[in-house]
Protein backbone atom coordinates (compact mmCIF):
# COMPACT_ATOMS: atom_id res chain seq x y z
CA UNK A 1 0.00 0.00 0.00
CA UNK A 2 1.60 3.42 -1.21
CA UNK A 3 1.59 5.87 1.48
CA UNK A 4 0.08 9.49 0.79
CA UNK A 5 2.50 11.75 0.52
CA UNK A 6 0.38 14.56 2.93
CA UNK A 7 0.22 11.85 5.57
CA UNK A 8 2.53 11.18 8.31
CA UNK A 9 3.07 8.47 10.05
CA UNK A 10 4.23 7.77 13.21
CA UNK A 11 4.94 4.67 15.23
CA UNK A 12 3.89 4.46 18.98
CA UNK A 13 5.75 3.26 21.86
CA UNK A 14 7.01 -0.63 21.67
CA UNK A 15 4.18 -3.33 22.90
CA UNK A 16 1.49 -0.99 21.25
CA UNK A 17 -0.35 -1.75 18.24
CA UNK A 18 -1.07 0.90 15.63
CA UNK A 19 0.13 3.86 14.02
CA UNK A 20 -0.76 7.64 14.06
CA UNK A 21 -1.33 9.22 10.62
CA UNK A 22 -1.54 13.03 10.62
CA UNK A 23 -2.38 14.60 7.32
CA UNK A 24 -0.66 17.90 6.20
CA UNK A 25 -3.84 19.94 5.95
CA UNK A 26 -4.26 19.33 9.10
CA UNK A 27 -1.30 20.75 10.40
CA UNK A 28 -2.01 23.65 8.22
CA UNK A 29 -4.96 24.36 10.38
CA UNK A 30 -3.35 24.14 13.42
CA UNK A 31 -0.43 26.86 12.17
CA UNK A 32 -3.63 29.16 11.04
CA UNK A 33 -5.71 29.16 14.57
CA UNK A 34 -2.43 29.56 16.32
CA UNK A 35 -1.69 32.72 13.76
CA UNK A 36 -4.71 33.87 14.08
CA UNK A 37 -4.43 34.27 18.44
CA UNK A 38 -1.19 36.43 17.73
CA UNK A 39 -2.54 39.90 18.70
CA UNK A 40 -2.26 42.12 15.50
CA UNK A 41 -2.73 39.28 13.13
CA UNK A 42 -5.74 40.62 11.33
CA UNK A 43 -6.67 38.21 8.86
CA UNK A 44 -4.73 35.58 6.99
CA UNK A 45 -4.29 36.17 3.42
CA UNK A 46 -5.59 33.43 0.91
CA UNK A 47 -3.96 32.79 -2.82
CA UNK A 48 -6.45 32.86 -5.65
CA UNK A 49 -6.81 29.34 -5.37
CA UNK A 50 -8.35 29.40 -2.09
CA UNK A 51 -10.42 32.88 -2.92
CA UNK A 52 -11.40 31.04 -5.47
CA UNK A 53 -12.39 28.05 -3.11
CA UNK A 54 -14.66 30.33 -0.76
CA UNK A 55 -16.45 32.02 -4.18
CA UNK A 56 -17.85 28.15 -4.90
CA UNK A 57 -19.39 27.87 -1.18
CA UNK A 58 -15.82 25.93 0.10
CA UNK A 59 -14.91 27.26 3.44
CA UNK A 60 -10.75 26.51 4.72
CA UNK A 61 -9.34 26.80 7.89
CA UNK A 62 -5.87 27.06 6.67
CA UNK A 63 -5.84 29.55 4.15
CA UNK A 64 -2.82 31.69 3.71
CA UNK A 65 -0.82 28.43 5.07
CA UNK A 66 1.64 26.36 2.91
CA UNK A 67 3.07 23.87 5.31
CA UNK A 68 5.56 20.79 3.65
CA UNK A 69 6.13 18.19 6.37
CA UNK A 70 9.63 15.67 5.23
CA UNK A 71 10.73 13.16 7.63
CA UNK A 72 8.75 14.46 10.38
CA UNK A 73 10.16 17.74 9.87
CA UNK A 74 7.29 21.12 9.11
CA UNK A 75 8.40 23.77 7.05
CA UNK A 76 5.60 26.53 7.26
CA UNK A 77 4.50 29.61 5.22
CA UNK A 78 2.16 31.72 6.11
CA UNK A 79 0.59 35.17 4.63
CA UNK A 80 -1.20 36.96 7.14
CA UNK A 81 -2.16 40.82 7.24
CA UNK A 82 -1.26 42.82 10.15
CA UNK A 83 -3.49 45.39 12.35
CA UNK A 84 -2.60 48.69 11.36
CA UNK A 85 -0.48 50.67 14.50
CA UNK A 86 1.35 47.30 15.04
CA UNK A 87 4.73 46.18 14.43
CA UNK A 88 5.11 44.18 11.90
CA UNK A 89 8.45 42.47 12.86
CA UNK A 90 6.87 42.10 16.58
CA UNK A 91 3.69 40.71 15.10
CA UNK A 92 5.88 38.44 13.00
CA UNK A 93 8.04 37.10 15.47
CA UNK A 94 5.17 36.73 17.55
CA UNK A 95 3.08 34.45 14.56
CA UNK A 96 6.61 32.62 14.39
CA UNK A 97 6.69 31.38 18.10
CA UNK A 98 2.84 30.51 18.51
CA UNK A 99 2.65 28.50 15.07
CA UNK A 100 6.50 26.47 16.01
CA UNK A 101 4.70 25.77 19.09
CA UNK A 102 1.46 24.77 18.72
CA UNK A 103 2.71 22.63 15.79
CA UNK A 104 5.35 20.62 17.92
CA UNK A 105 3.01 20.77 20.80
CA UNK A 106 0.05 19.13 18.97
CA UNK A 107 1.68 16.71 16.27
CA UNK A 108 5.02 15.92 17.55
CA UNK A 109 6.64 17.21 14.54
CA UNK A 110 9.49 19.01 14.72
CA UNK A 111 9.63 22.81 12.76
CA UNK A 112 12.35 23.68 11.11
CA UNK A 113 10.88 27.17 9.40
CA UNK A 114 8.13 29.49 10.10
CA UNK A 115 8.21 32.16 7.37
CA UNK A 116 5.90 34.92 7.23
CA UNK A 117 4.74 36.93 4.24
CA UNK A 118 3.04 39.92 5.40
CA UNK A 119 0.46 39.92 2.38
CA UNK A 120 -1.30 43.81 3.90
CA UNK A 121 -2.16 46.13 6.24
CA UNK A 122 -5.82 45.35 7.93
CA UNK A 123 -7.39 49.12 8.06
CA UNK A 124 -10.14 47.93 10.46
CA UNK A 125 -11.83 50.45 12.46
CA UNK A 126 -10.04 50.67 15.83
CA UNK A 127 -6.11 51.43 14.99
CA UNK A 128 -4.30 49.00 16.58
CA UNK A 129 -2.80 49.23 20.31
Amino acid sequence: MAEDKSTHVFTLESGVAGEIKIADDVVAVIASLAAQEVEGVGTMAAGLGKTLMGYVGMKTADKGVHVEVIDGVVTAELAVNVKYGYSIPEVSKRVQEKVKSAIETMTGLSVADVNIRVAGVDMGSESGK
